[in-house]
């Protein structure tokens, strides 16, 4: 009887997990990363990755499918977010909001360029997050 009930949580679990819609985190601080995590899994979102850089953003783009990236623009490392965005619109096409700090005029032009689904400048509220990745 154990094992029928532990079968029958073990997929119950698993209809979940595949009926949340999944994120990748892409995020250099390991502390707002970690905020972005907490504040996605408590609006019922599947965190289907995190990278800390551009390189490990773009390996984990050719592994997984997410419904969307977040994605920060100043990532540390030879590779930026924008710079993701454009692999991200010529080779997956997923749909990608920016979550940076960066609100200059110059940083904006090239972040529109790459037509993201958002744009959301930290500080950023639990609010910005919902409000930008259900539209």
């Amino acid at each position: 009887m154990g094992e029928f009930l532990l079968r029958q949580y073990n997929y119950l679990y698993s209809m979940k997990m595949a009926t949340q819609p999944s994120v990748i985190i892409v995020e250099d601080e390991a502390v707002i990363a970690m905020e972005i995590e907490m504040v996605l899994r408590d609006l019922g979102y599947r965190i289907a990755g995190k990278a800390n850089n551009g390189l490990r953003a773009l390996d984990l783009l050719s592994s997984t499918s997410p419904d969307i990236v977040l994605l920060d623009i100043d990532l540390r490392g030879s590779i930026s977010g924008i710079e993701v965005a454009q692999v991200i619109r010529e080779k997956y096409d997923f749909p990608f909001v920016f979550l940076t700090a960066l609100a200059d005029a110059t940083t904006l032009d090239r972040a529109k360029k790459t037509m993201p689904y958002g744009y959301i400048v930290k500080p950023f509220n639990e609010n910005d997050l919902r409000s930008t990745i259900e539209l």
